[in-house]
C-alpha cells in the first residue's frame, strides 16, 4: 500500500517508533482525534491493493492498525507541497511514512528516539562510506549494502517519484524527504508493524552481524542465545507490556537488554542509553551521554571535560546545543544491570560486568593503544599516505581493531566465551604476525624498533617477547611437549 502522510495513528496501538526528530517538528504537529481514522477514500485503496498487492493487504488486515480502523490513506495521505507528494488514483499521497508522520500518535516513542544513536546511523559512517563501500566496491555496494542498514538520504525526482539509488530503503537512520530520520519498518516490518517481530533477535541481527557488529554470532553462541532457542515458545513476544520477570523469563533478547522494561525500569526506544563503553573504535572509552534541551544526544569520552547543565556545546552535527543533563557511565551501567537482576543475583551481575571490563581494558592496553600510537606516529612523519586502505599496514590495522577487536569486546559484553577468545586470538595473530612486520617494512628497521621499544617493549603485556629462547610446548617442542617424534 502506498503511503499517505499527515494523519496520526493511535498512541494506544502497539507500533514502536524507532527514530527521532527535533522539538520544532513535534511542536508543528496537530494530534487528530481517533474519530478521524478510517478515511472513506482509503477503503478504495484496500479494495484495489487486495487484488494488486494481496500479501501487503493481508499483512495490514492482521495489524493493530486495521483493528483500530486505520487504513492506507490515514498514513499515506500527503499535501501537494510535501517534498515527496504525488498524485495517485485521484489522491495526493507520499510513498514514505516517516517517523514524523507516525509520531503524531506515537509521541512517547518519537521523543525517546530523538538523538538516539540509531537516528545518527548515516552520520556515523558518512565519512567512512567512500573508503569502505566505494574503494572496496562501488556506489552500488553502498546503495544495496551499507545504506540498507544505516539508511540512505532519500532523494525525490522532479515527478515526485523516488530516486532508485536511494529507494527502496528502510535503514535505521534513513534521512526522509520531510527532514525526519529513521524508518519504523526497520524493526517493525511494514505493513503489519508487529511488536513481536521487533522483539525477535533477528530484527536486530538483520544489521548487527559481520565483522563490524558481530552480534548475531555472539548472541547465538552465548548462554542467553542458547536458552532463547530452547524456550522461544515461552517468550510471550506479543505481550503489550513485555516486562522481564513478569511477562517472560526464559531468556533475554537484544531488546530485553538495550530497550526492554525490567522491574520498575520502563522500556525505551533509546537503544544507546544503557551502553557505557564504546566498543567499535580502535581504543574503547567509557562515555558520558549528553542530553540536550531539544532532545538531541551526544556521547563524550570520560577523558573529555564534563559539560555543565545549561552550557552550550557542539552537537554531533556541529551545531550548538544547550545541555539539559549528563548520564554518567555508572548510571548507564546501572540501567543495563537492572535487566540482569531479574534473573541473576547482584554479585553475579557485578562480577560478570567486571569480567567484561577486564577484557576491554586488556584489549586497550595490550593492543589498541600501542597500535593506535604507532599508526599516528607513522602518519605524522608521512610514512603512510592520508588515503585510507592504499597500503597493507592500514588494512591490517583496520582488521585488528574492527574485526578481531570488535569481536572480542562484543563477545565479553554478551557472555560468548568462544567469540571472546577467538576475537582476541585474531587480534594477537594480526598484531604479532602482520602488524609489527609491516611497521618494520614501512618505517625501516631503526625507526620501527624505536617505536616498538617506546610503545610495546616496556609493557608488562608484552614481557614474553623478551624471552625468545623460552620453550613453547604449544608449537610442539621444548619442555612440556607431547610431541614424541
Amino acid at each position: 500500500m502506498i503511503r499517505m502522510v499527515k494523519i496520526f495513528l493511535s498512541s494506544s496501538l502497539c507500533f514502536y517508533l524507532l527514530f527521532g526528530v527535533s522539538q520544532s517538528v513535534l511542536a508543528a504537529k496537530v494530534t487528530l482525534d481517533s474519530s478521524s481514522w478510517g478515511l472513506e477514500e482509503g477503503k478504495a485503496c484496500v479494495d484495489c491493493h487486495a487484488k494488486s498487492s494481496s500479501g501487503l493487504t493481508h499483512q495490514w488486515k492482521n495489524s493493530a492498525h486495521a483493528q483500530a480502523n486505520v487504513n492506507c490513506l490515514d498514513c499515506h495521505q500527503a499535501y501537494e507541497d510535501d517534498a515527496d507528494s504525488m498524485e495517485h488514483e485521484g489522491s495526493i499521497i507520499a510513498t514514505i511514512v516517516s517517523p514524523k508522520d507516525c509520531g503524531r500518535c506515537h509521541e512517547t516513542e518519537l521523543k525517546q528516539q530523538q538523538g538516539s544513536v540509531h537516528t545518527k546511523a548515516v552520520d556515523i559512517i558518512k565519512n567512512r562510506m567512500p573508503a569502505l563501500a566505494e574503494h572496496f566496491g562501488s556506489l552500488s555496494i553502498n546503495d544495496a549494502g551499507c545504506a540498507k542498514c544505516h539508511g540512505s538520504e532519500v532523494k525525490v525526482k522532479g515527478d515526485g517519484t523516488l530516486d532508485s539509488t536511494t529507494w527502496p530503503n528502510s535503514g535505521i537512520g534513513r534521512i526522509n524527504p520531510d527532514g525526519s530520520k529513521g524508518s519504523c519498518s526497520a524493526c517493525h516490518g511494514r505493513h503489519q508493524f508487529s511488536k513481536a517481530q521487533a522483539r525477535e533477535p533477528a530484527a536486530c541481527t538483520f544489521c548487527h552481524s559481520g565483522p563490524d557488529s558481530p552480534d548475531k554470532a555472539v548472541y547465538e553462541t552465548s548462554k542467553h542465545g542458547m536458552m532463547y532457542e530452547a524456550h522461544k515458545s515461552e517468550m510471550n513476544m506479543g505481550s503489550d507490556s513485555w516486562v522481564a520477570g513478569k511477562d517472560y523469563s526464559a531468556a533475554p533478547t537484544c531488546v530485553s537488554c538495550h530497550m526492554g522494561a525490567a522491574g520498575k525500569m520502563k522500556s525505551t526506544h533509546d537503544v544507546g542509553m544503557r551502553d557505557s563503553w564504546n566498543l567499535n573504535e580502535g581504543v574503547s572509552t567509557q562515555q558520558y551521554l549528553v542530553i540536550f534541551e531539544d532532545g538531541e544526544k551526544r556521547e563524550l569520552s570520560t577523558s573529555d571535560p564534563v559539560p555543565r547543565r545549561g552550557e552550550s556545546i557542539n552537537k554531533m552535527d556541529g551545531s550548538m546545543g544547550k545541555v539539559k543533563a549528563v548520564a554518567f557511565p555508572k548510571r548507564r551501567r546501572g540501567a543495563m544491570t537492572k535487566v540482569c537482576l531479574e534473573c541473576h543475583s547482584k554479585n553475579f551481575a557485578k562480577n560478570a560486568m567486571l569480567q567484561f571490563d577486564n577484557v576491554v581494558e586488556l584489549y586497550n592496553e595490550k593492543y589498541g593503544k600501542p597500535a593506535q600510537a604507532i599508526m599516528q606516529a607513522l602518519y605524522s612523519e608521512n610514512l603512510l599516505t592520508p588515503l585510507p586502505f592504499d597500503e597493507p599496514l592500514e588494512i591490517t590495522y583496520w582488521k585488528l581493531w574492527h574485526s578481531g577487536g570488535t569481536r572480542a569486546r562484543h563477545g565479553a559484553a554478551m557472555a560468548s566465551p568462544s567469540n571472546t577468545w577467538e576475537g582476541m586470538a585474531e587480534v594477537g595473530s594480526l598484531f604479532y604476525g602482520k602488524f609489527l612486520t609491516q611497521v618494520r617494512e614501512v618505517a625501516g628497521a631503526e625507526k620501527a624498533e624505536k617505536l616498538i621499544k617506546q610503545h610495546i617493549n616496556g609493557s608488562e603485556h608484552h614481557e614474553w617477547l623478551n624471552n625468545p629462547n623460552k620453550a613453547n610446548p604449544i608449537l610442539g617442542y621444548g619442555k612440556g611437549s607431547t610431541n614424541e617424534n
